[in-house]
């Protein structure tokens, strides 16, 4: 009589690539439904190609990069957060729209933060390059 076949042994990369692709899919959801990520992804383009044209140093390009991921990640959870209330409550409930009032606050702080820091970092040399530009 034949031996059964020996399992093959779990290959747990193949799981861990796989959560990549999840991830990378609801991004891309995310940025297809959700204008003001569409917004953000046009403003970190816009503050990345500003960062190149300056030339700025290693460091204010973490501070940037930090502040953009900051603003990403309050998105994406905002994004996230919406829409499981919408599946738990799907008629409207004050916890329901506190929920999403916070998590929407989360945003807009990230935002304003982010904002302030690309001002500290963009203004002086993009005031710098118009000083120049001017006289």
């Amino acid at each position: 009589m034949a031996e059964p076949p020996v399992p093959r042994p779990p290959r747990p990369w193949r799981r861990e690539v796989a959560s990549f692709g999840y991830a990378l899919k609801g991004i891309r959801t995310a940025l297809a439904s959700e204008p003001h990520l569409r917004f953000h992804a046009v403003a970190a383009v816009l503050v990345v190609t500003l960062g190149l044209w300056l030339r700025l140093p290693r460091h204010d390009w973490a501070l940037l990069l930090l502040a953009i991921g900051a603003v990403w990640t309050a998105e994406l959870i905002n994004t996230a957060l919406e829409t499981l209330v919408n599946l738990v409550s799907p008629e409207y409930h004050p916890l329901a729209g506190r929920t999403k009032d916070v998590a929407a606050g989360a945003v807009l702080v990230a935002a304003l933060v982010a904002g302030v820091v690309g001002l500290l970092i963009l203004g002086p040399p993009l005031w710098a390059r118009l000083q120049l530009w001017l006289t």
